[in-house]
């Protein structure tokens, strides 16, 4: 009933943060559901927006991605106000992507925090997670700009999220407490829910799909921790081979 009433010159927008997974070793963006489905485009809207600090009115900014250029402006001026300040980019899929993995980068930081292994090994976590959300993108998703990374949906998002957001927090009650991660969720959380564990699943999933778990050691690791294969110690052991360590960027 509900698809009978869509006007074929309609746009969705999608708020969700997060993967589903796709047959053959996959995952899906939830954009791509959204408009095989409903047979409409699909813009995503992801940002540093922690939803009590939006709802207090704190000045903030947000990305919409968006591919098709004669919907960004009606976009801008339906989301932006005065406090909530929106910037609109083609590079829609790399905006969606940024708002999922930062979730299991978040779950790295709270190991971190959890573990009191201070700032700067917290600031190593970020940039290498940053890093490999660029190469997730780059090698599944080719073509995204690397400019998106430095919008609001990217980087910004990431460091508040690593530092205040719920993610972070459940990972380091995880480790302090020695509580499960669902027991953890359901005290902290009163009835959220925790994304980054299963965004880790769900990225793994497709790394161990196409043998690039060892490509990847920061996000392999979150996964093993939060499902019990290996102890949040070993964190650091796992990405103090990271490939990033391995680059010369001398000419």
């Amino acid at each position: 009933m509900l698809l009978g009433k869509i006007k074929t010159n309609a746009l969705a927008i999608s708020l969700i943060k997060g993967f589903d997974k796709a047959e053959g070793g996959g995952i899906d963006l939830i954009s791509h559901i959204i408009t095989r489905h409903l047979k409409i485009p699909c813009a995503v809207l992801m940002g540093a927006n922690l939803a009590n600090e939006v709802a207090e009115g704190h000045f903030c900014e947000t990305t919409i991605g968006c591919r098709e250029t004669k919907y960004a402006k009606t976009l801008r001026d339906l989301f932006q106000s005065e406090n909530f300040r929106v910037v609109v980019v083609q590079d829609s899929d790399a905006v969606e992507i940024c708002g999922a993995l930062k979730n299991v980068v978040a779950m790295g930081a709270g190991f971190v925090d959890g573990l009191g292994l201070g700032d700067n090994t917290k600031a190593a976590v970020i940039r290498l997670g940053l890093m490999e959300m660029i190469r997730f993108v780059e090698i599944m998703y080719p073509g995204g700009k690397l400019t998106t990374f430095f919008e609001s949906c990217g980087i910004a998002d990431l460091i508040t999220t690593c530092y205040g957001g719920r993610n972070r927090r459940c990972a380091e009650a995880f480790v302090k407490t020695g509580k499960t991660l669902a027991e953890v969720e359901a005290e902290l959380l009163k009835g959220q829910k925790l994304q980054g564990p299963l965004t880790a699943e769900e990225v793994n999933y497709m790394l161990k799909n196409k043998n690039l778990e060892e490509k990847f050691p920061l996000f392999t690791a979150v996964h093993e921790i939060c499902t019990g294969q290996i102890k949040p110690q070993c964190l650091i052991a796992r990405i103090r081979a990271h490939p990033e360590h391995s680059y010369v960027y001398i000419s």
